[in-house]
């Protein structure tokens, strides 16, 4: 006898989900005491490469929120060093995003009024909002919620925001301004303006070709393709003194670094801000857990998602707390930051060190940063969220889930980024209902020459048994689908070729029952009692089991009206009732 082959040795588990206690949620500590001084030089070296991305994107997602430029920044040293110590994902990077940026424009600008440190002190309100949102989240474990919006209406909202910002940038591109109405009605003036010839020739030559070459370079990964493009832009604008010919640019930054500030505006809407930090909450944990559930597959490390869901709200509270704005992970500053070889958080804890200091040292060093160009790489970010090779695999599959994107995509741009956030999520529990509430039901027959029972939809040949009705119903029991279970129940009746003395609910596809239906239930087998038809059931499972007898469905007494299988059920009807059997009947199992 050969010896038995070696087992191979188990995978252990990651030291942080081996965490207890208060250590648990605090994974920075566990990767530093792990730490090998091996990973340092790649995380320096990752940590600088990533700081050519984290200032000029920092500053055009600040333009693009409403706020000015320098708290860009100020939104990225913060968070990056809060999620170093409570994020779970080994190199996800967080900080400002083109997804969030509509989102915050929506409150910001029309609460402001034009005043750019009230326009701050709003967004870091938001931030808070949006911290505690995800902290009270996470520490209630809810990291599923997500799972509530999907494929179609993520990809509706997100195309809507996309478009938004899309909108929004391009005044700065053309290099004019207009008072902003919403995504339509602000589409309508930039065409107006341009008709107009409000377009700054200077502005548009710089935004444009800033953001072609972005988009050329973004095919050579190892290249800083945005930061090779903007500092061309600036030195453009400095050489040929563009700033004197009209063009606009970032101007002299604050000299220091950002100081810790509650943030409080009295006589505001403070449930647009309210609602409007959920609403980030809500789109950041959506991209955050995304992104960071394929990185962690790719590092073979699993992530909790309410780790992740601390994490969040922890940065997005010291950002807000330390005059920043709302943040979410980074799926343009991931990749830079696992490409120069990050090997943990110590590569944005550098960079987050490097931005400090750039603002410490040489803040003057952008002041001729264009702002055309700042648009053209929001625009550059936005181009990439847009979906649509998958939406037209959507329409061909499911057509009326590709229309309930566009729905919602229409709703994010004819009522505003929030309302349409709101619409998602009413859309995305009116299709998760949908299913329950008007579920696929059918009757079981035998097919010649197939074993088991199947549909009769699908197999019209199906032979059912005489006196017998198989019904299976494809969807849990409660009280939406109630009252039509009964009428289709009855139907099936109706249409029986025989007449009926046994039903057989073959339940395996109904996981749940409430109160509302085990009363029709209830109700239903008295009514068939009454017309001399028996009620019973195939396939049940055990927690379903225990309900029907809680509520009384299932009596000890009646053992026979419960069996394992639907063949089973088949098999003691014809036992009963041999003398209806089909002729030539096979009494087998499924």
């Amino acid at each position: 006898m050969p010896p038995a082959p070696a087992r191979k040795p188990h995978t252990p588990l990651p030291a942080i989900s081996q965490q207890r206690g208060w250590l648990r949620w605090l994974p920075g500590l566990q990767t530093l005491r792990d730490y090998r001084l091996a990973w340092l030089p790649k995380d320096i070296a990752a940590g600088l490469v990533l700081t050519t991305m984290l200032v000029p994107v920092g500053i055009a997602y600040a333009e693009a929120s409403g706020v000015p430029g320098i708290y860009g920044l100020y939104a990225t040293i913060v968070p990056l060093l809060a999620y170093a110590l409570f994020g779970p994902s080994r190199i996800l990077v967080l900080g400002p995003d083109s997804a969030l940026a509509a989102l915050i424009l929506a409150v910001v600008l029309p609460l402001s009024g034009g005043d750019p440190m009230r326009a701050v002190t709003l967004a870091s309100m938001m931030a808070v909002v949006a911290g505690l949102t995800c902290l009270i989240a996470g520490l209630l474990r809810l990291g599923f919620i997500t799972e509530l919006l999907s494929k179609p209406i993520r990809y509706g909202y997100m195309n809507g925001i996309a478009l938004s910002v899309l909108i929004s940038q391009a005044p700065k591109l053309f290099g004019f301004s207009i008072d902003s109405q919403g995504p339509l009605s602000d589409l309508w003036a930039i065409a107006s303006a341009l008709i107009e010839g409000q377009a700054h020739l200077y502005s548009l030559l710089v935004g444009a070709g800033t953001l072609a070459l972005i988009l050329l370079l973004s095919r050579f990964r190892q290249l800083p393709g945005i930061l090779i493009a903007v500092t061309l832009a600036t030195l453009a604008v400095a050489l040929f003194e563009l700033d004197s010919q009209g063009v606009q640019v970032l101007g002299e930054l604050p000299q220091g670094l950002p100081s810790f500030t509650l943030p409080w505006l009295s006589g505001v809407d403070l449930a647009s801000v309210v609602l409007g930090g959920i609403a980030v909450a809500l789109v950041a944990f959506a991209d955050t857990s995304v992104l960071s559930r394929t990185y962690a597959a790719r590092t073979g490390r699993p992530v909790d998602p309410n780790q992740e869901l601390v994490a969040l709200g922890a940065a997005n509270l010291a950002g807000g707390l330390f005059q920043g704005f709302p943040i979410s992970s980074s799926a343009s500053r991931t990749p830079v930051a696992e490409a120069a070889g990050a090997m943990t958080q110590v590569a944005g804890i550098v960079g987050a060190l490097s931005v400090a200091l750039l603002l410490v040292l040489a803040p003057d060093l952008m002041q001729y940063l264009p702002t055309s160009a700042l648009a053209a790489v929001v625009i550059a970010a936005v181009i990439g969220l847009f979906v649509v090779t998958d939406l037209r695999r959507i329409f061909r599959v499911q057509q009326w889930e590709f229309w309930l994107s566009m729905a919602c995509f229409a709703g994010v741009l004819t009522f505003g980024v929030i309302p349409g956030i709101g619409i998602a999520v009413v859309l995305a529990v009116i299709e998760f209902l949908w299913d329950g509430w008007r579920p696929y039901y059918t009757v079981l027959g035998q097919v010649e020459g197939v074993r088991g029972f199947h549909d009769i939809k699908r197999h019209p040949d199906a032979r059912q048994i005489p006196g017998l009705l198989l019904f299976r119903w494809d969807a849990p029991l409660f009280f939406a689908n109630a009252e039509l279970f009964q009428q289709c129940l009855l139907q099936a009746l109706e249409k029986a070729p025989a007449p009926v003395r046994r039903v057989v609910i073959a339940a395996e596809p109904v996981t749940s029952i409430d109160v509302t239906s085990a009363d029709m239930l209830g109700d239903l087998e008295r009514m068939l009692a009454e017309a001399g038809i028996e009620l019973h059931f195939a396939e049940v499972k055990g927690p379903l089991k225990d309900k029907l007898r809680r509520f009384g469905l299932l009596h000890d007494d009646q053992p026979r009206h419960l069996q394992p299988t639907v063949s089973a059920a088949v098999e003691a009807y014809l036992s009963d009732h041999a003398d209806e059997a089909m002729p030539g009947h096979a009494r087998h199992a499924d």
